[in-house]
């Protein structure tokens, strides 16, 4: 029960009691949880309270709502690792998942100042190739990737050879470019209407963004890359080991 004695703020008591639920399994996967007038009775606080501290999960993809019919508890999202060196159709498919992937285009475009820095082109070599395509799990869009590569490596990639593997296995069997250093970030971010219909979510859904500067080990930047994850889908682990 809540405790109105304590000075932590009773929406955020509810909170860490309903996460609890979902964690712990009181409600399981696919379940429907009781309704915001019933937990609103449970608990002594207003059905805002209740509908506030929902919505945050549905937001955060720990619920999700069913027109009509209620809120319902989502999946668990899928733990991955680093991508950097092990990517992440061989990470998802290793753990028993159905990857299917899109390609929605291959393309020469004139790279903008921060794909020519990324890539440290010359001034002047402003062409390269965009490669943008989303991945599926189990049917369900789950990360949208683009990757801008030199026009000199990524010009005879085809469609067919994206589908069917990864961008790294083709870079390093037919081109010779492996990954010798990363540079990496991530973030959280929101998607454009363009990207949300992509992944098939609305616009408040949350994602993670990776970005990816690949060098081979002489020194060349070889591939940048961007990839939005969907949030309510996945968890990213990293573990360190000192030496």
């Amino acid at each position: 029960m809540l405790n109105r004695d304590n000075p932590v703020p009773l929406y955020y008591q509810l909170e860490l009691i309903l996460k609890e639920n979902i964690e712990s399994g009181v409600w399981n996967e696919n379940e429907k949880i009781p309704s915001e007038h019933d937990l609103s009775k449970q608990y002594g606080v207003s059905r805002v309270t209740v509908r506030a501290v929902l919505t945050k999960f549905v937001n955060d993809g720990f619920l999700y709502r069913i027109q009509g019919k209620g809120t319902y508890v989502s999946a668990p999202k899928i733990v991955t690792s680093n991508v950097s060196y092990t990517g992440i159709r061989e990470q998802l498919e290793a753990q028993g998942f159905n990857t299917t992937t899109k390609v929605i285009q291959i393309t020469e475009i004139e790279a903008n100042a921060s794909v020519r820095k990324r890539l440290d082109l010359d001034e002047g070599n402003d062409s390269v190739i965009f490669i943008e395509r989303v991945r599926f799990v189990n049917d369900i869009p789950f990360s949208l990737h683009r990757s801008y590569l030199p026009k000199f490596i990524g010009a005879s990639i085809d469609e067919d050879q994206l589908i069917d593997e990864q961008l790294c296995v083709i870079l390093s069997r037919d081109y010779g470019l492996n990954r010798a250093r990363v540079v990496e970030t991530l973030e959280s971010t929101t998607g454009d209407s363009y990207e949300t219909s992509l992944l098939g979510i609305n616009s408040n859904y949350p994602l993670l963004l990776l970005q990816d500067i690949i060098y081979s080990s002489s020194g060349v930047a070889f591939e940048y890359s961007k990839v939005l994850f969907r949030g309510d889908k996945m968890k990213m682990k990293f573990e360190y080991t000192n030496q």
